[in-house]
């Protein structure tokens, strides 16, 4: 009994590599996109063009929004870099671990190749997964850094209105 549970979950374990490793790669790649479009926000926003000033942008084009609501509609477009911040590290962490069962079944059996191989795959994936989170955590400190500004100012600028 306690063979076939082990067997089971081994089985079930060695299924979710595959998935967890192309989420890795689709979190790999989002955080290279989310930087790209960052530098070019920071460009803009150097360059004082209204596209790079997205809540003030948005406070101008619908003034009834009021600062709480403004403040939601920052943290939703957060929300993403926020969780792949939070995710890449917990999914590398399953990719280091999942490939160590056989690894250790191949060097039960005294395959030293296999071995080799599964570690690699092992430290490759955890490597791209906390690349990806740390790229992510800049795009987002970065990201809320200048929606606190933008706030700020639609507060100010509503205040000298009133």
């Amino acid at each position: 009994m306690v063979a076939a549970l082990d067997t089971a979950m081994y089985s079930l374990g060695q299924l979710f590599l595959a998935p967890v490793l192309i989420a890795i790669a689709a979190l790999f790649a989002y955080a290279f996109a989310a930087l790209g479009a960052l530098a070019w926000q920071a460009r803009q926003r150097r360059g004082s063009h209204a596209a790079g000033f997205e809540l003030l942008a948005l406070a101008r084009a619908r003034p009834e929004l009021d600062p709480a609501t403004l403040e939601r509609i920052a943290h939703e477009r957060l929300e993403l870099a926020r969780l792949a911040t939070r995710i890449a590290p917990m999914l590398g962490l399953v990719a280091t671990m999942i490939p160590m069962g056989p690894a250790l079944r191949a060097l039960g059996d005294g395959q030293l190749a296999d071995v080799s191989q599964a570690l690699a795959v092992a430290f490759s994936a955890v490597i791209l997964a906390l690349i990806a989170a740390s790229i992510t955590y800049t795009v987002l400190t970065w990201r809320r850094r200048w929606y606190v500004r933008d706030l700020d100012a639609i507060a100010a600028q509503r205040a000298e209105m009133a």
